[in-house]
């Protein structure tokens, strides 16, 4: 008896080591939510995901003219034969009920690509840059100070955002599998807050209004609206050591996810200090998910029109190297001038070809199994 119960011991250790808290921070959370939950811990002893900001949805011809909305295309499956393992999505304008989001992709598009996504096996990513809810004609950007603060001090404003999240909720809970079931996403809200070019930055909230709609908007997915299929990922910009990253932090009952946003910019003069500063931050960020026990990544990433030809070999694979990030994301392939991953012809496209190649990086045929 007592050597079984220390093999009971030792087995429940060792799966907490290997797939961390367990559980999602919804004890409602769906079976699928919780299979992928648990798999994005384990999968890190093999390497880690690759993923690109709407992937399926638009990108570009070796002309380097635009190709939008092709049934099952990707640059990145026409420069390696496989798609990425993570997908990104943002429901920018959901909350007026527009057709298509704020990049000009229909929505029940968003929806096919997600549901698309999950059958393959891969995991799906949201982001929502939505309006100023005290004032809904400001977009994201239009810097605004105190909205927050406002937000919960206007009843109006505040019935103006709990109908936005329905939207969302709408939307989330209309994503289904093949047996009807729901398809999890990860959500990350209010991302990049450490800059200054949201309405949600930190100049324009304190920490403590921060959290509050971290806390409000999370509380009311969950038990308000009864959404289960979303993990909730934390994702900042540039930050400058442990404590900052954790200002504000919402605290480790919100969140699944942690991560944060870097762009490397002003290449090849700072490629160095871009790879310095990154491998710093991921090694803080493996330091609070020990911690803390929560999942990491790099939430995006990425040099505009990837200007170095080895880019992929020379910069991003020594950050990422023995790591325990479970996915990295690079942004959209949106215009000739505006492109993260490389197309077909694209000066960085061999290089990415070695990329894929490294046993440590993951596409979709390397994680077909996420949520069995």
């Amino acid at each position: 008896m007592k050597n079984f119960l220390f093999i009971w011991v030792v087995q429940v250790c060792c799966s907490v080591l290997v797939f961390g808290q367990g559980q999602p921070i919804d004890p409602k959370a769906t079976a699928e939510t919780q299979k992928l939950y648990q798999k994005l811990w384990k999968i890190r002893q093999k390497g880690v995901m690759f993923g690109q900001q709407d992937a399926l949805a638009y990108g570009l011809n070796a002309d380097a003219t635009r190709w939008i909305g092709d049934e099952g295309r990707s640059d990145v499956k026409t420069v390696v034969g496989d798609y990425p393992a993570v997908i990104g999505y943002d429901l920018g304008r959901i909350e007026f009920d527009s057709v298509r989001n704020l990049d000009g992709v229909p929505f029940s598009k968003i929806k096919k690509d997600i549901e698309d996504t999950y059958k393959r096996g891969g995991l799906n990513t949201i982001s929502w840059h939505l309006n100023n809810p005290v004032d809904p004609t400001r977009s994201s950007w239009d810097k605004a100070d105190s909205t927050i603060k406002h937000l919960f001090e206007n009843p109006q404003a505040l019935q103006t955002y709990t109908l936005w999240l329905d939207k969302v909720a709408t939307f989330v809970t209309n994503l289904k599998g093949s047996k009807g079931e729901l398809v999890p996403v990860l959500f990350r809200p209010f991302h990049e807050h450490t800059g200054s070019w949201f309405w949600w930055g930190a100049n324009y909230c304190t920490p403590t209004e921060y959290q509050k709609i971290w806390h409000f908007t999370v509380d009311y997915l969950m038990n308000k609206k009864g959404v289960h299929n979303i993990l909730y990922g934390y994702s900042t910009d540039r930050f400058t050591s442990k404590e900052h990253y954790l200002e504000r932090f919402p605290g480790d009952d919100n969140v699944d996810l942690i991560g944060f946003d870097f762009y490397h910019r002003n290449a090849p003069a700072s490629n160095e200090t871009f790879k310095k500063e990154a491998i710093r931050m991921v090694e803080t960020l493996k330091t609070i998910g020990t911690e803390k026990q929560k999942l990491t990544a790099i939430t995006e990433m990425g040099l505009e029109q990837i200007t170095v030809a080895d880019w992929w070999t020379g910069i991003v694979w020594p950050i990422i190297q023995k790591t325990d990030l479970s996915y990295i994301l690079v942004w959209r392939n949106g215009r000739p001038d505006h492109f993260y991953a490389p197309y077909q012809g694209q000066q960085s496209a061999k290089d990415f070809v070695m990329f894929y190649r490294l046993p440590q990086t993951l596409f979709t045929k390397d994680v077909k199994k996420l949520y069995k």
